[in-house]
């Protein structure tokens, strides 16, 4: 199983980016993927997850209603967009895939890429 995110960088407050998260050594369209981050000295927080259907989608509360996640099964690729980016979103941001229990919880997810930075400044 391989996860490799990419897209961060530095933004400024109010900006955009759009995540990536480029899968391989599994049958991604049978399997339930998600985002979460980790800013330093915090615990690794759920940002957004898609099941394997892509009908619905399940947000954060620090990202609800400004976050899109989606999913190409024929990439075998899952996006996160966030917009109007606060200083507070910098973290890196990892993608996960298989979950065995409940999303919101890290400890469900069985497979974890890399991680790729976001810095927001103000």
């Amino acid at each position: 199983v391989q996860l490799q995110a990419s897209g961060g960088g530095l933004v400024q407050a109010g900006g955009s980016l759009r995540l990536s998260c480029a899968t391989s050594g599994f049958t991604f369209r049978s399997t339930d993927m998600a985002w979460f981050r980790q800013a330093p000295g915090k615990e690794r927080e759920f940002v957004a997850a898609i099941p394997r259907t892509g009908i619905n989608t399940y947000y954060g509360d620090s990202v609800e209603g400004r976050s899109t996640i989606s999913r190409d099964n024929t990439k075998r690729t899952v996006y996160l967009q966030i917009d109007s980016l606060k200083p507070e979103d910098t973290a890196v941001y990892y993608c996960a895939a298989g979950p065995i229990g409940n999303y919101y919880n890290a400890r469900s997810w069985r497979s974890w890429g890399q991680g790729t930075q976001v810095t927001v400044s103000s």
